[in-house]
């Protein structure tokens, strides 16, 4: 197997090292200034948001979105931290073992606080399926904060150690920007069709794949929204075509799967659906109280390589009858959510639309 300090690191594509250090030195004050000021307020703030709670009876909403903005800064202070301390003591130059465990950590920690914060509830199924590797693992995306859900469930649970495909935007993210500079990340544009350039870059994360590593995208290239989904459905062509056949998901950017599945040494294609973060889309969502009390449910699944057609044509249908496993699983999940939500005989802060609910 191919050493880990051996594996490919791609520069995100058209970044220059003035650029990226012009974004840090934006990025990096940033963080660490609204933590200091957020934290310097606390004691004031915190008990005036629980205050104004009480009064519109928003079940803690405005104090629980400023907890997980302090959370979410002292996180990435703590991981600038961490990461500068590994990256100078050598973990870029060794196996960089060290630096996906602290990935996984950073990710389990950042999960465990959000669902804390949150009252919510985490149900898993079919993740010791895919213990064992190496795997390809592809899911749908919904907010911004599934993408917490590999690293703290497969690598943290599982021990694998996993090479992302992300969106190019994420490197304004400071600890996604040390990160995708030291370890095996693929950045691509949020939805722009991939290039042969991209698929290329992806197919790299393949190169030494072990028993205990895998590949994760998601395929989508962007988070869902119904409006993003009914916008793609009303229009004409292949992909609109796709979109009226999927009502819960995007449709899936095949480009980079098939590129993929042409270069697979053997991975078996696995699967993660999964509902309770979706329409977190910004903080007014958070502020709103939109994740109170829901439950995370996560659904895995396994296909054996041996099992995946090796012609391209019959590869992208056998992949889009997973994605239409997916969309179904999601559809039933969102339902079955919704019945739980209008049986809940517990007050709901009215939304800023003036609906009330989550």
């Amino acid at each position: 197997m191919e050493a880990l300090s051996e594996l490919p690191v791609t520069v995100p594509p058209g970044e220059t090292p003035a650029a990226r250090w012009g974004r840090r030195a934006l990025t990096f004050p940033g963080v660490a200034l609204g933590l200091a000021l957020l934290l310097a307020a606390a004691p004031l703030l915190l008990p005036l948001a629980a205050a104004v709670d009480l009064l519109r009876r928003a079940r803690f909403a405005t104090a629980r979105a400023y907890l997980v903005v302090l959370l979410y800064l002292s996180l990435e202070v703590g991981g600038l931290v961490g990461l500068g301390l590994l990256v100078a003591g050598g973990a870029a130059r060794g196996d960089r073992a060290r630096l996906f465990r602290f990935q996984r950590t950073w990710a389990a920690v950042a999960l465990r606080a959000i669902r804390w914060i949150f009252s919510l509830r985490l149900e898993v199924v079919g993740l010791e399926g895919l213990r064992h590797g190496p795997i390809l693992l592809m899911g749908n995306h919904t907010s911004m904060a599934d993408v917490l859900l590999p690293a703290a469930l497969v690598e943290g649970a599982l021990g694998y150690r996993l090479r992302y495909v992300g969106k190019l935007g994420l490197v304004w993210d400071p600890c996604v920007d040390v990160a995708v500079h030291h370890l095996p990340y693929v950045m691509v544009r949020r939805g722009a069709e991939d290039t042969p350039g991209d698929v290329a870059r992806m197919q790299a994360l393949l190169v030494g794949l072990g028993p205990d590593e895998g590949v994760f995208l998601m395929p989508e290239g962007t988070r869902f929204t119904p409006e993003r989904q009914g916008r793609i459905s009303r229009g004409n062509g292949p992909v609109a075509d796709l979109a009226r056949r999927l009502p819960h998901t995007l449709p899936p950017r095949l480009s980079g799967v098939l590129g993929l599945l042409e270069r697979n040494p053997g991975a078996d294609p696995c699967f993660m659906a999964q509902v309770g973060l979706d329409g977190v889309r910004s903080l007014a969502d958070v502020w709103d109280g939109a994740l109170i009390g829901r439950t995370l449910k996560v659904e895995f699944w396994r296909v054996p390589c041996s099992e995946v057609p090796r012609d391209r044509e019959a590869q992208a249908a056998w992949f889009l009858r997973q994605w239409e496993r997916i969309d179904a699983w999601v559809g039933r999940e969102r339902e079955a959510a919704a019945g739980a939500v209008r049986h809940d005989p517990s007050p709901r802060p009215p939304r800023r639309d003036g609906r009330s609910g989550p």
